[in-house]
């Protein structure tokens, strides 16, 4: 967060205006929220485009709105941020509610808390906060010893699969390497930022990261950045960048400047997964949407969202609109895992 805004990545001209909310007493901090108010809905992956259209059709102004999440990070953590000891769930409760009287107060349209922990959306909802779902494909590390274990628990035409995709990534003559910390240079950088702009400017029309955003995490958490990188021919021609956490590896940003058939599912999740096992990581992240990594092993694991709205007609629209979303989200859940990879010999022994 603080390289997103020494980056100028938010803040500025970009539609993120930092306001975070701290809840102090006599000097000490006791709570905190990463707050940002928003001209936009764009780098969320907690998609309200379509309440945006409809509150504008009404005469009203969805925007400015105010967004409590992590920038471009679609990882669940947590947002209201409290000091533990016996007052921690009164000091969330503060946070709740001044999240709601700084959103009426300064008349914006919504307040949006994205990527929460089941049990603080759950305590939102208790305190009036609209609650949504949706989901994300993690793969899950049982204790598996090498890449092959892995395809063992999967059924034969999956396995062959993917087995065929990795083998076809890297024939035309294609090396993969892991850099973190001291590998980071600038060189490497510039690299993966020369990706990071291709793809951002087809997929999304305006990356949302400065080239300097990197050179900082770079140089102050280099050790917790993995880039996956794909060299051809001596030159770097593809990466994607994923986050080392104490249990996960989070998947976030790919790239390539070259086009080859399965090279993104090779740096993006093979090779992710091959990372996880070899630092026995529980499980992998790879970013939102993107019902193709079903058939990689990535399974389906829901995510939540808490909203605030201030016009009442709005509430009630949207209120009635989740209600369905979150119905749907369920059984598009249970749907997709019952299509799971695996071998059901496997699943009927557990």
């Amino acid at each position: 967060m603080s390289a997103c805004e020494q980056s100028k990545s938010v803040g500025g001209r970009s539609g993120w205006q930092v306001s975070h909310l701290l809840v102090e007493s006599d000097g000490d901090l006791l709570g905190a929220a990463p707050c940002y108010v928003k001209s936009h809905s764009q780098g969320e992956y907690v998609f309200d485009g379509g309440w945006a259209e409809a509150y504008e059709r009404a005469g009203g102004d969805y925007y400015p709105k105010l967004q409590l999440s992590v920038p471009f990070t679609p990882v669940t953590g947590p947002r209201l941020l409290v000091r533990s000891g016996p007052a921690s769930a009164e000091i969330f409760g503060v946070l709740a509610d001044a999240v709601a009287e700084i959103t009426t107060g300064n008349n914006l349209s919504s307040a949006h808390i994205t990527f929460l922990p089941e049990q603080d959306w759950e305590a939102l909802g208790k305190r009036g906060f609209l609650q949504r779902t949706d989901q994300q494909f993690h793969w899950e590390n049982v204790g598996y010893a090498t890449f092959e274990d892995f395809l063992a628990a999967l059924s034969s035409r999956k396995r062959k699969t993917i087995r065929r995709e990795r083998t076809e990534a890297l024939a035309p003559g294609i090396e993969i390497a892991w850099l973190t910390g001291s590998d980071l240079t600038e060189e490497v950088w510039d690299a993966f930022f020369e990706f990071y702009m291709d793809t951002g400017s087809r997929k999304w029309g305006r990356p949302y990261l400065t080239r300097e955003f990197f050179s900082i995490i770079g140089a102050t958490m280099a050790d917790r950045i993995l880039l996956i990188m794909a060299k051809r021919n001596g030159h770097w021609i593809a990466g994607a960048i994923n986050f080392i956490g104490a249990d996960a590896l989070y998947g976030r940003n790919w790239g390539a400047v070259e086009n080859h058939p399965f090279l993104h599912f090779e740096v993006c999740y093979y090779q992710a997964i091959d990372y996880a096992i070899a630092h026995k990581l529980k499980r992998v992240e790879a970013g939102a949407q993107g019902e193709h990594k079903l058939a990689r092993g990535y399974l389906p694991h829901t995510t939540y969202s808490a909203h605030f709205i201030a016009n009442p007609g709005l509430r009630r629209a949207v209120a009635e609109y989740l209600a369905r979303e979150r119905a749907y989200v369920e059984a598009a859940s249970e749907e997709l895992a019952a299509a799971a990879p695996f071998r059901k010999d496997l699943a009927e022994q557990e």
